[in-house]
C-alpha cells in the first residue's frame, strides 16, 4: 500500500485556551478559537469557536461553528452552526443556519445571498 499524502494545503490555526489575543486575525484556512480574541476574524474556510471561548469582534468565514460566545456580527458565506453551549450577540448573515436547543442568537438573522454592493437593505 502506498501512503497517501495530504494534497490540500489548508492550514489550521489554533488560539489555545490559555491565550488572550487582541488584534485582527486572517487566514486562508481554518481557525479554532479556544481562548479569548478581541478583534475581527477572517478565515476563508472555517471558524470554530469552542465552548468556553470568547470572541469580541466580527467574524468573516465560509462556515462558522459556534460553541462559545461571540460578541459581534457573524458573516458566513455558506453556513452557521450554533451549538447548545453557544451565545451569539450580534447579527448573523448566512445562507444556512442551524441552532441547537440551548444555543442562542441575540440579534437579527439574515439568510440568502449577500446584498449587491450599493443596494440598501
Amino acid at each position: 500500500n502506498q501512503m497517501r499524502r495530504r494534497t490540500d494545503h489548508t492550514t489550521l490555526s489554533i488560539i489555545a485556551k490559555d491565550l488572550t489575543g487582541s488584534g485582527d486575525l486572517t487566514t486562508e484556512g481554518f481557525v479554532k478559537i479556544e481562548g479569548k480574541v478581541k478583534g475581527t476574524i477572517r478565515a476563508n474556510t472555517q471558524t470554530l469557536i469552542a465552548p468556553g471561548a470568547l470572541v469580541q469582534g466580527d467574524l468573516y468565514t465560509a462556515e462558522a461553528i459556534i460553541g462559545g460566545r461571540v460578541e459581534g456580527n457573524v458573516h458566513a458565506t455558506d453556513r452557521v452552526a450554533v451549538q447548545a453551549t453557544a451565545e451569539a450577540l450580534g447579527d448573523v448573515y448566512t445562507r444556512r443556519i442551524v441552532v441547537l436547543e440551548g444555543g442562542s442568537v441575540n440579534g437579527s438573522i439574515k439568510m440568502g445571498s449577500p446584498p449587491e454592493p450599493g443596494i440598501d437593505e
